[in-house]
């Protein structure tokens, strides 16, 4: 099939906004012929489509490793990867430039999302949990970008993150107590240090007469729990349209009879209804955060806050009524991901703060007011 047919059969397609089928393929290939192809022309185009529209090409055997977590592509003969050992240079190349081009534009078809001259970048989910970024030149000064982030359903249980170093015996029976307490908390930490994880593995303890909603960007979280509903936000398509955001997705859950609302990561204005959902009576709730440090978790929250339109005044107070324990996670440079710290937030004058309460293993300044929390809730540790 030419080129150029292609290319137009790609961009009718686009506007779509989903993975494409068959049908769709067919109708598109006939309305960019005129409506003169044969069945048969019809069929054997679907296949050649297929074949040009799906696949992941020379990257498939990197992003069926378990061990690999990103996939970037910065030249023909430079394709990275992301792992237990760091990020490292595999053998794997392409023909040139424009083959990487192609996948990148093959694979925003299979998001649903335009990627040409006129449309320079993309960034969209793929089908298989696939977080897809993808950049042409000139834009991409040394020529096409791909990066690919595969989200892994996060499987492990508490007791099998004690076997990998991720903390102790006696801070696996501190976290139960959090659960069971329905103290609602935050999992921080920097990408990678394994937070969706962590809070699967959590949501795994609570009892199972509990009703949970789970709101995310991608399906990762697969708690091991009877009463799961799982809810994913959903990208507008070329046309501006079809979006479904995660602070829809937070309302909706408030009329589904919850009993614990979770995020799995909350990046913008979310955060308003999530603080508004927990201070309403749902207690236990959690969402995971990208912050370097607990400390640094209420100028985060102040930041996505504001693209909601809440003051700093009405954050602070929410703030600390809403959530009462920050778990922080560190990847070492080893691989090794670790609970390192479990803060407390608490009011200094008008402000919240997060005060350290245990760190490493050991209890820290703010113990005593973890504890008071936990035996208030009649679960005295």
């Amino acid at each position: 099939m030419r080129r150029d047919l292609v290319d137009r059969v790609r961009e009718r397609l686009a506007t779509i906004g989903r993975g494409v089928t068959d049908a769709e393929m067919a109708d598109a290939f006939r309305a960019e012929t005129g409506g003169v192809a044969s069945d048969l022309d019809t069929l054997g185009a679907v296949r050649e489509l297929r074949q040009e529209f799906s696949g992941t090409g020379p990257l498939a055997p990197l992003l069926s490793d378990p061990g690999v977590s990103d996939v970037l592509v910065t030249g023909p003969d430079r394709v990275w990867i992301d792992g237990p050992d760091g990020v490292r240079l595999t053998p794997i190349t392409f023909r040139d430039d424009d083959a990487v081009r192609q996948l990148a534009q093959r694979l925003a078809l299979v998001a649903g999302r335009r990627l040409d001259d006129a449309q320079p970048f993309v960034d969209a989910w793929l089908p298989e949990g696939i977080r897809l970024h993808a950049m042409l030149p000139p834009i991409a000064a040394d020529g096409t970008s791909l990066s690919l982030r595969v989200l892994r359903p996060a499987g492990h249980d508490l007791a099998a993150l004690r076997e990998l170093g991720t903390f102790d015996e006696a801070t696996e029976e501190l976290l139960v107590r959090i659960v069971r307490a329905r103290l609602a908390f935050l999992i921080t930490g920097a990408t990678g240090s394994g937070k969706t994880t962590l809070l699967a593995a959590l949501l795994g303890r609570v009892p199972a007469c509990e009703r949970v909603i789970c709101i995310e960007d991608a399906g990762e979280l697969h708690p091991d729990h009877p009463q799961v509903i799982r809810l994913v936000s959903r990208p507008p398509n070329v046309e501006g349209a079809g979006e479904v955001t995660s602070r829809e997705l937070v309302r909706q859950a408030l009329r589904m009879r919850p009993d614990r609302i979770i995020v799995g990561e909350v990046r913008g204005a979310e955060v308003c209804e999530l603080l508004a959902a927990l201070n309403t009576g749902h207690d236990g709730g959690a969402c995971t955060l990208h912050a370097n440090s607990p400390s640094e978790v209420p100028a985060r929250m102040e930041a996505l806050a504001s693209l909601g339109g809440i003051s700093r005044p009405a954050l602070h107070s929410q703030l600390a009524a809403a959530i009462h324990v920050v778990l922080h996670l560190k990847r070492s440079p080893g691989g090794v991901r670790r609970l390192v710290e479990i803060g407390v937030l608490t009011r200094e004058a008008a402000e919240v703060v997060v005060l350290p309460a245990w760190r490493s293993g050991h209890p820290t300044e703010a113990w005593p007011l973890l504890a008071t929390l936990l035996t208030d809730r009649g679960f005295p540790c």
